[in-house]
């Protein structure tokens, strides 16, 4: 029986599934402008909140959106937030001199295990 059905057929070529029902949202087509002057469209949903700033799927640079004068709206870049590093989340957990006794601690414990006297501060 699976024969007959695929008989005649080009596998891959063609699509069986049909437009019948389907209902496509509502668009909205921005256009983006580039630093260099390259303008570009991005097609989003009716009730998407558009976003300032797209990249171009060309050219990769940033495009500011533009207004439907032409104009670019005003753009606030986002505050750029201070990468914390493991030192600054010890100094959020411990201060300095909590931290110089615990260092103080475990390099005796170190030079105990190796059999090495403590007169040899570094």
């Amino acid at each position: 029986m699976a024969d007959r059905s695929l008989r005649g057929m080009r596998l891959g070529a063609q699509s069986l599934q049909s437009d019948e029902g389907v209902v496509l949202v509502d668009r909205q087509v921005r256009t983006y402008e580039t630093t260099l002057g390259e303008r570009f469209a991005v097609t989003f949903a009716a009730e998407a909140e558009v976003p300032e700033v797209w990249a171009s799927p060309k050219s990769g640079n940033e495009g500011r959106l533009l207004d439907e004068g032409g104009e670019q709206v005003a753009y606030e870049a986002p505050e750029q937030k201070h990468q914390r590093t493991h030192w600054d989340m010890l100094l959020e957990r411990r201060t300095r001199e909590e931290l110089e006794e615990v260092l103080q601690e475990r390099l005796t414990f170190l030079r105990s295990r190796r059999g090495t006297k403590g007169a040899k501060d570094v």
